[in-house]
C-alpha cells in the first residue's frame, strides 16, 4: 500500500507567483467531489476562486476576522476553494472537512501545496460573504467550512515528530 501522498503532504505556507493550470486545478476539484459522504448525499458546495480580485478580498475579510487586518492568510496562493456545508444535514459539516482533506491530498498529488485556512464561517456571514455566495449560487443557508489555498509550493517544510499517544490499539 502506498501512502507517500498522505504521509508527505505539508500545509504550505509560501507560494510562487505562478498560475495554477486548470486542469490541474480541475483534477484537484474533481477529488474534492469524491470525498465520502453521509449516506453519499454529496452535499458540500465547492467554489473554485481564481480571480484575483475576489481572492484578495477573501483574503482580507479574513485578515480582518483573524485580528490582523493587514495579514496575509492565503499566504501568496493564486487559488483558493471555499467549502461550504449545508447545516440541514446531519453529517454536512464532517463530509465538508472530508472534501477539504481530500483537496489537500489531490493538490500534493499533482504537485501543488496546500493549507486549510480557517475563518470561512465567519466570512461568509457577513454581508459582502452573503452577497458573493449569492453571486455565486450558494443557497444562503450554507456555512463555511474552511478555505482550501492552492499553488506552487516555494517551501519545503520538513515533517514534525508525531506525538506520544497519538495511536491506542486495543486488541
Amino acid at each position: 500500500m502506498n501512502t507517500d501522498i498522505l504521509i508527505k503532504r505539508r500545509s504550505i505556507r509560501k507560494y510562487k507567483n505562478t498560475a495554477v493550470p486548470e486542469e490541474l486545478l480541475d483534477k484537484i476539484l474533481e477529488a474534492g467531489t469524491f470525498a465520502p459522504t453521509g449516506m453519499n448525499r454529496q452535499t458540500p458546495v465547492m467554489v473554485a476562486v481564481r480571480d484575483r480580485e475576489t481572492r484578495d478580498f477573501l483574503e482580507r475579510e479574513n485578515a480582518k476576522v483573524m485580528g490582523n487586518e493587514s495579514g496575509k492568510p492565503f499566504y501568496g496562493a493564486p487559488v483558493v476553494i471555499v467549502v461550504f456545508y449545508n447545516p440541514e444535514v446531519y453529517t454536512s459539516f464532517e463530509d465538508g472537512c472530508l472534501v477539504m482533506g481530500n483537496l489537500m491530498n489531490a493538490a500534493y498529488a499533482v504537485g501543488l501545496g496546500s493549507c486549510w485556512i480557517h475563518r470561512a464561517k465567519e466570512v461568509f456571514e457577513t454581508p459582502e460573504g452573503k452577497e458573493l455566495m449569492k453571486k455565486w449560487g450558494v443557497p444562503e443557508n450554507f456555512i463555511g467550512v474552511g478555505n482550501c489555498i492552492i499553488g506552487y509550493a516555494d517551501e519545503e517544510p520538513a515533517p514534525r515528530p508525531r506525538k506520544d499517544g497519538y495511536i491506542i490499539k486495543v486488541k
